[in-house]
């Protein structure tokens, strides 16, 4: 097939493909490593290294299609994070993931592709949330399939006043049990409790992130994180660039059953770990400057 969303010639590693609800979706399949990107919300979903299990998680029950988001994988929040820091912004977490990209370059290095996508305030018109901003802007999504997955979201102010936005790399990773995973790399950082019975105050980490119930927590850190999952036995780590907060989610069991495009079994094997920039961490960007966020994911064996 053809897509007028592909302005490059695809390397033999990379073909283009019908996906889940007719949406166009890129596949790439090396001997390094093999992932999928859909052009609707330059969504990764999948990312398997040679040798590995599959290390990005989808959800069953996932809705592919137009002017909806895609449940798994790697969702980009952005201009907020959400439901954003003033009242009345939707969708929640922005139009990005709802938006159609357009992949302007495809590379492959030795069996390591880099595809590069990109989206542009004159392609939002008619979105859901769109309304909301008016900001000019340009981003540009990098994302690399390796040993490593590197996800590289630049954004470009093109207009001429300074702005702020909120953003986050919502990536969904694959567990066997979340009930014995543990995320270590955040002891002592300060988060916001955002599940229900949150008071809105910040706790202090101790020892590694476990799971014993709905977990929606912004993490103050830049560090690298690493989700720990014996049952499994291999240790997924999560380092970034140029972000400030740490997300760790999952929703168990009341809040699962109440999302349309989630299946109500799925919790105990997904755990998101997420590069953001979000409420105080919000990224200001001056006029006709560009902020880089990155993520890197790897894994690795562990007893």
């Amino acid at each position: 097939m053809t897509s007028s969303l592909i302005t490059v010639d695809l390397p033999d590693s990379v073909t283009l493909a019908d996906g889940e609800g007719g949406l166009p979706v890129l596949g790439v399949s090396t001997p390094v490593a093999t992932g999928e990107v859909y052009l609707h919300g330059a969504h990764v979903a999948s990312w398997t290294p040679a040798g590995q299990d599959p290390v990005i998680w989808m959800s069953q029950a996932s809705m592919f299609a137009p002017r909806e988001p895609i449940r798994g994988g790697v969702p980009i929040c952005w201009p907020w994070f959400g439901p954003g820091r003033e009242p009345g912004l939707a969708p929640a977490h922005g139009f990005a993931r709802l938006a159609d990209f357009t992949l302007v370059g495809a590379e492959d290095a030795d069996g390591v592709v880099t595809l590069t996508l990109r989206l542009t305030d004159a392609d939002i018109s008619g979105l859901p949330g769109a309304d909301k901003w008016t900001k000019p802007f340009e981003l540009t999504y990098t994302v690399t399939f390796g040993a490593e997955l590197t996800l590289a979201l630049s954004v470009r102010n093109t207009g001429s006043e300074e702005y702020s936005y909120e953003e986050a790399l919502h990536t969904y990773l694959a567990v066997k049990d979340v009930t014995a995973v543990t995320v270590e790399g955040l002891d002592g950082a300060r988060y916001l409790d955002k599940a229900p019975g949150g008071t809105g105050e910040l706790f202090t980490q101790e020892g590694p992130v476990t799971f014993t119930g709905e977990t929606d927590r912004v993490y103050r850190s830049v560090g690298t994180a690493t989700v720990v999952d014996p049952a499994m036995a291999r240790a997924i780590t999560a380092a970034k660039e140029n972000s400030a907060n740490t997300v760790v989610w999952n929703p168990w069991t009341a809040k699962a059953a109440a999302m349309p495009d989630y299946d109500d079994a799925e919790w105990p094997t997904m755990v998101c770990v997420e590069t953001a920039n979000a409420l105080d961490d919000a990224v200001t960007l001056a006029a006709g400057e560009t902020h880089t966020m990155t993520a890197r994911y790897a894994v690795a064996a562990r007893v």
